[in-house]
């Protein structure tokens, strides 16, 4: 595993599941001031250097950091399982939106539909390439195709991170189809 995967790991579990992992708090958005990760992280044996760190946001192929107006704080786009109110807001989504996932868990999901177990909400995928890729960190892909507007029109409400991950609280089975 390269350095910057590693680093970049390491920062979605402090930044979206425990942060006091290494010493630091989450305001109720997410945010964490820059200089108080960079100081705990060298403390918990991991040094990185703010221009490493603008590096592994800007170049993050999955944009999972974001940095606030003024760059004096950072969180995770989405998938927290501690509280944080991200502030997005809701918005019309596409048609149709993605989920990848493993073979293994279809049977369930078909049944129960999506939901978002320890994270804040479902993340649905604009494209199926992408959520193919979601789908086979977990075993052999399935894509699943949600009738997103559908939900919308009977109800549901769907926000977008600023890396583009959909997200809606939860996706009943008959949204659901198999592609």
């Amino acid at each position: 595993m390269s350095s910057d995967v590693r680093i970049s790991k390491f920062l979605s579990l402090v930044l979206r599941h425990d942060p006091a992992r290494i010493g630091i708090t989450l305001d109720a958005g997410g945010w964490t001031p820059v200089d108080e990760l960079l100081r705990c992280l060298t403390a918990a044996g991991m040094p990185l250097t703010r221009a490493s760190l603008d590096a592994l946001v800007a170049t993050n192929p999955k944009q999972r950091f974001a940095y606030n107006d003024d760059r004096t704080c950072i969180r995770a786009s989405q998938g927290h399982s501690v509280p944080v109110a991200l502030g997005y807001e809701p918005l019309p989504p596409p048609e149709v939106l993605y989920h990848g996932t493993a073979n293994r868990f279809l049977e369930a999901i078909l049944r129960e539909g999506l939901n978002p177990g320890a994270r804040h909400g479902v993340h649905l995928s604009a494209d199926v390439a992408t959520a193919r890729s979601v789908g086979g960190r977990h075993g052999t892909p399935v894509v699943l195709e949600v009738a997103a507007a559908a939900m919308a029109a009977d109800g549901f409400s769907f926000t977008r991170s600023e890396n583009g991950v959909w997200i809606t609280d939860a996706v009943p089975p008959q949204y659901l189809k198999v592609i």
